[in-house]
């Protein structure tokens, strides 16, 4: 009975390694608040790996397809629940992440003989002004985190994702134009599906620029943009920014 607790525990770090083992080649995502609203990318082959959610929110991911369609359609059924129990306007994303997404995935994640989700994720949610903007980190075992700076990004493992997140925080500072956001984070994708350092001996910009224009050829790019004002009855559009060299990736065609 003693030793119980220690194979339990082993149990999670043994899942926790497969989980990463398994999603590690991932695609990244990206997400980043803007003056008009909040832009989410990711580079993929064909499965889709930006979702609106409800109204103001919306979901990148990396991982299993299915898994992440899990999770999303578990986002849209708790987001409609409470829209109608309370208000559409009262719909949050800190109390989907907190009370809902969050600690399903961390239910998941520690019964062990079950399979557990194999996904990284974004969550964001745009408000009247950026600096209200919402950005969560979600992991496959339940742990989140909100970003306030502005930019965040899902890899499959820790340390790299952590490298990125810094070199963009320190890049992307200041940035208002959503071609020059779009390059940036291009940039950060190609650095890191190329396992190409952030810090020492890390390749020169014109060096960053040519290696992802050269990686996306027969790849889907999706960008997803939430806007802060719009006209629309829905707030989430795919974005097009022509003459960036890419395919854009348009589920509605």
């Amino acid at each position: 009975m003693i030793e119980e607790p220690f194979r339990w525990l082993e149990a999670m770090e043994n899942r926790r390694e497969y989980v990463r083992e398994q999603i590690k080649g991932g695609s990244p995502v990206f997400a980043a608040s803007l003056p008009e609203g909040i832009l989410l990318l990711g580079v993929g082959t064909g499965n889709s790996k930006v979702f609106e959610l409800f109204d103001r929110h919306a979901l990148a991911g990396l991982g299993h397809p299915a898994d992440i369609e899990k999770i999303r359609q578990a986002a849209i059924d708790a987001a409609h629940l409470e829209a109608f129990t309370r208000a559409p306007e009262d719909v949050s994303l800190r109390r989907l992440v907190s009370y809902g997404l969050g600690p399903q995935l961390k239910t998941n994640f520690e019964q062990i003989f079950s399979a557990p989700f194999l996904v990284e994720l974004l969550l964001a949610e745009v408000a009247a002004q950026p600096k209200q903007d919402l950005l969560f980190r979600l992991h496959f075992d339940g742990g989140f985190r909100s970003e306030s700076k502005g930019v965040l990004v899902a890899v499959g493992l820790p340390d790299p994702e952590n490298a990125a997140q810094t070199w963009l925080l320190q890049n992307a500072s200041g940035r208002t134009d959503r071609r020059e956001v779009v390059d940036l984070l291009l940039q950060a994708w190609w650095c890191l599906t190329e396992n190409k350092s952030f810090t020492e001996n890390a390749p020169s910009e014109e060096e960053r620029r040519a290696g992802w224009r050269t990686a996306v050829k027969g790849k889907v790019v999706e960008m997803g943009w939430l806007a802060r004002k719009t006209q629309r009855s829905a707030r989430f559009e795919w974005l097009t920014l022509p003459g960036l060299g890419f395919e854009l990736h348009d589920p509605a065609t």
